[in-house]
């Protein structure tokens, strides 16, 4: 059975040479899906399940490590995650953080001589997936360390906490102390702030949220969501390796993913 792959990259004239250059190198291999963005990849490999992924790193909408990070979530139980190359432009921190925990990479412009080890490498990586099917866990390890390590242009500055969340409505200006946040929530261009009894909408990403919160105070536990650790109540986990968390404060119950479910220990 021939080795199957998916390629997502934004500019059009290099997902069509990347392509072109794995058909010469790689004639056996079949492209079952080529996209342009992160939500495409992420769409299409739920849904064809690729042996190997060829991500670009900057994409718009989810990048790269984003597109990687949803498919973890949401990847089949008992189905090997696919093998993941990473595509991107010199960055010395980024290839770095993909050497540490063992992810294959390729720099922009794609060379030749590159991309053929890199088929090599995958060649060898499926001959021992077929006598031995790898670990998810082993696999979400990797990934999160990768996402810990870069971003999509490196290490992130150091941003100062924020101790007050403002929040516009209309005219007016609503001041949250960050102690009453119970969680945020990814929604669109916005994100969700959610306290007891009330919510409010504030423009900015999760990503651009992420760097001004204190990480032993909020807990990231799904791509979209980051919960006040001392407002998870219970967390009951599931067949599937994810985890229920029942909240202090709010009757609404999240879903912590199985890349952040190593978060969630007994003492």
């Amino acid at each position: 059975m021939n080795a199957t792959a998916l390629i997502a990259e934004d500019e059009e004239l290099l997902r069509a040479g990347l392509q072109a250059e794995l058909a010469r190198l790689w004639p056996e291999l079949q492209i079952v899906a080529s996209v342009a963005h992160g939500a495409a990849a992420v769409e299409q490999a739920l849904a064809l399940r690729p042996q190997m992924l060829f991500l670009d790193i900057r994409m718009p909408g989810l990048t790269g490590l984003e597109a990687a990070q949803a498919l973890a979530e949401d990847w089949p139980e008992g189905q090997p995650f696919p093998l993941v190359v990473f595509v991107t432009a010199y960055d010395q921190y980024a290839l770095q953080a993909f050497e540490h925990a063992a992810f294959d990479y390729v720099v922009k412009p794609v060379q030749a001589d590159r991309l053929e080890r890199t088929c090599r490498r995958l060649q060898a990586e499926l001959a021992v997936r077929a006598k031995t099917p790898p670990a998810l866990d082993e696999t979400l390890a990797r990934l999160r360390d990768v996402l810990a390590a870069t971003g999509t242009a490196g290490p992130a500055p150091a941003a100062p906490r924020l101790s007050v969340i403002q929040a516009s409505v209309g005219a007016a200006i609503h001041l949250v102390p960050i102690d009453e946040v119970i969680y945020f929530e990814a929604a669109d261009k916005y994100v969700r702030v959610v306290c007891a009894g009330r919510e409010h909408l504030i423009r900015t990403s999760l990503r651009e949220l992420l760097p001004q919160l204190d990480p032993q105070r909020f807990w990231q536990v799904h791509r979209s969501t980051v919960v006040r650790a001392d407002a998870i109540a219970t967390a009951v986990r599931e067949e599937s390796g994810k985890l229920t968390l029942t909240l202090r404060g709010s009757s609404d119950k999240l879903v912590a993913s199985r890349l952040y479910a190593h978060l969630f220990k007994a003492m």
